[in-house]
């Protein structure tokens, strides 16, 4: 009970330095926490897109938690942000463990599939995957992975609530590009 008496001036004060200059507290928060998200992601087991990607989405949960006024500190907001990065880390981890194979980064992923594309049919087969995932999916993965537009500029232009909500689209999107890529590739597989 002391703890969240002590910390609502902490999360108020937040809360206005994101209303009245979110760059600048934005900034800041990145300067302090980013390069122990950074250090945390990549020993264990982790790229430095993988620990951006995180972070990204932790700054989104303590913004939104933040201007939302339900955020209650008990340490500092950049001790807080860790905390929150490693806890989505965490959950990435189980979800990639949960996977029928070794788990690469998307990059990879892609690469490996455009290389194989290559070896039998054109390059641009990828595109032909993404294709097939209809408007929405296409137009996201494409706005940030190729274009490399803002969450924010993703989530307006596609009518999302909240870049969070844009985020989970992403994610979603990018996981059935994965499984169809996945499933063409190991059908190939199994007819030779």
């Amino acid at each position: 009970m002391t703890t969240s008496l002590l910390s609502a001036p902490a999360a108020t004060a937040l809360r206005d330095a994101l209303l009245t200059d979110r760059e600048r507290a934005l900034t800041r928060l990145y300067r302090r926490a980013f390069p122990l998200v950074r250090r945390y992601v990549c020993g264990h087991g982790g790229t430095a897109q993988d620990a951006q990607d995180v972070f990204h989405d932790a700054l989104v949960v303590l913004y939104e938690q933040a201007v939302g006024g339900t955020l209650v500190l008990t340490a500092s907001a950049s001790t807080y942000l860790v905390g929150i990065a490693r806890n989505l880390w965490h959950h990435e981890l189980r979800r990639r463990d949960r996977l029928p194979h070794e788990a690469l980064p998307a990059e990879l992923e892609l690469q490996a599939a455009e290389e194989s594309a290559d070896t039998a049919e054109p390059a641009f087969a990828v595109l032909d995957y993404v294709e097939r995932l209809g408007e929405k999916c296409r137009n996201v993965l494409l706005a940030f992975y190729y274009f490399q537009q803002p969450l924010t500029q993703i989530a307006a232009a596609n009518g999302y609530r909240s870049v969070r909500s844009a985020t989970v689209q992403k994610f979603k999107c990018l996981e059935r590009l994965r499984n169809s890529v996945r499933r063409a590739f190991t059908a190939e597989t199994i007819e030779y």
